[in-house]
C-alpha cells in the first residue's frame, strides 16, 4: 500500500509553526511527515531555516502516530557523522520508534557555511559512504574508534540507544549511487519518479542477498489554493528554483545564486511542472508517476508558509482520499 506524507519544509516556516502543522497533518490523516534539514532557504522570499533536529524533537513529542523522516540530512560537512548518529538515536527515543534517518550527499547552499569549500560529486559520495559506516558503527552501541580517509572518531559511544533500531534511507540519483549505497542503506530516497532507478535499487539489493527491498521514498511539490492565479504566483515566487534539477541545485552556493539562476523562469513555466490551484485531480495526476514507478512513500510539499493552515483545513483530507483511491486502483490493475 502506498503511504502519503506531509512535508515540514523548514525553508518556509519558523519552528513553532512547523510543530503546529505537524500536529494538524497527523490529525488530517497523513501517514508520515518528512522534515527538510537546511541551513538556508533556497530563495530569500521563503525566509526561514530553523534547525531541523530541534523541530524533529518537538514534533516527536506532540505527535503519536505518524512516522518521521529527516529528508534529508547531510552527515559529511556541516554535521560530523558521530553527531548525526547521536541526534538520530535521540529522536528515535523521543518518537518511540517512528523515526527514519534520511541521508544525502548535500548541497553547496547548506554545507559551504563552515568554510571548507564544496567537493566534487565523486568525493561527496565517498564521504557519505564513510559517514554511513561511522553512523552504523555507533548505532551498534559499542565504543568506536575510527581512522578513515575523511573522518576521525575517538572513543565515542552512544549512551542512549533506542530499542527500535534507526532505519537509514539514502538519497540516490543514478546507477553509480545505487551501486555504492544499496548495501549501506535500508531504504531508497529519490528526487524524481524514475522507475528504472527503483528497479536498479531492488536488483542491487537482491544481488547482494539483502532481505527485502526497503521503502522507496519520494517528494512532490504542489501549490493548492482556491485561487489558481494566487497559487501560480506563490509557486513562482517561492519554488521556481525547483526546475533547475538536482545537478544544478546541489552546486549553487547562495540564495542570490538561486535568484540569478531562475530570473528568467516565468510563472507559466512553474505552473507546467507544479500543479497549482484547487483542482485535486490535477494534483493526483502529478503524484501518480511516483506510485507507478514503485515508490512506497510519497510526501507532498504544500508551497507557501502562509498557505499551510488553509491547505490542512480544507484540502488535505479530500486530497488524501483522492490519491489513496487512485493509488489503490492502480495497484489493483497491476
Amino acid at each position: 500500500m502506498t503511504r502519503f506524507g506531509y512535508t515540514l519544509m523548514t525553508e518556509q516556516n519558523g519552528p513553532k509553526d512547523l510543530v503546529r502543522y505537524a500536529v494538524s497533518a497527523e490529525r488530517r490523516g497523513f501517514d508520515f511527515e518528512v522534515c527538510s534539514d537546511h541551513f538556508s532557504p533556497w530563495l530569500a522570499s521563503q525566509g526561514h531555516a530553523p534547525n531541523a533536529w530541534a523541530v524533529l524533537g518537538a514534533v516527536a513529542q506532540v505527535t503519536e502516530r505518524v512516522d518521521l523522516y529527516s529528508y534529508v540530512t547531510c552527515p559529511t560537512m556541516r554535521y560530523h557523522p558521530a553527531i548525526v548518529a547521536q541526534q538520530a538515536a535521540t529522536v528515535q527515543l523521543l518518537a518511540d520508534g517512528r523515526f527514519t534517518l534520511g541521508l544525502g550527499s548535500g548541497e553547496n547552499l547548506n554545507e559551504h557555511v563552515i568554510g571548507k569549500g564544496w567537493p566534487a560529486i565523486a568525493q561527496r559520495q565517498d564521504m557519505l559512504a564513510e559517514a554511513l559506516e561511522v553512523i552504523r558503527a555507533l548505532f551498534g552501541g559499542g565504543l568506536v574508534d575510527w581512522r578513515g580517509e575523511y573522518y576521525r572518531v575517538d572513543s565515542a559511544r552512544l549512551w542512549d540507544l533506542p530499542e527500535v533500531p534507526v532505519g537509514i534511507a539514502v538519497s540516490m540519483t543514478g546507477q553509480k549511487a545505487i551501486q555504492k549505497f544499496a548495501t549501506l542503506a535500508d531504504h531508497l530516497a529519490a528526487v524524481e519518479p524514475n522507475g528504472d532507478l527503483v528497479h536498479e535499487w531492488h536488483s542491487a539489493r537482491q544481488a547482494s542477498g539483502m532481505a527485502g527491498g526497503g521503502r522507496v521514498i519520494g517528494q512532490v511539490p504542489i501549490c493548492w489554493d482556491p485561487d489558481r492565479d494566487a497559487a501560480v504566483e506563490r509557486a513562482h515566487d517561492q519554488f521556481r528554483w525547483f526546475g533547475g534539477g538536482w545537478h544544478v541545485n546541489a552546486n549553487l552556493p547562495t540564495t542570490a545564486g538561486f535568484a540569478g539562476a531562475t530570473q528568467f523562469v516565468r510563472p507559466e513555466d512553474v505552473a507546467e511542472s507544479i500543479p497549482c490551484g484547487p483542482d485535486v485531480d490535477a494534483i493526483v495526476e502529478a503524484v501518480r508517476p511516483y506510485w507507478e514507478a514503485g515508490f512506497t512513500d510519497i510526501a507532498m510539499i504544500q508551497i507557501g508558509g502562509d498557505a499551510q493552515d488553509l491547505f490542512l483545513k480544507e484540502a488535505a483530507e479530500p486530497l488524501l482520499a483522492a490519491v489513496r483511491s487512485a493509488a489503490d486502483q492502480g495497484h489493483d490493475g497491476e
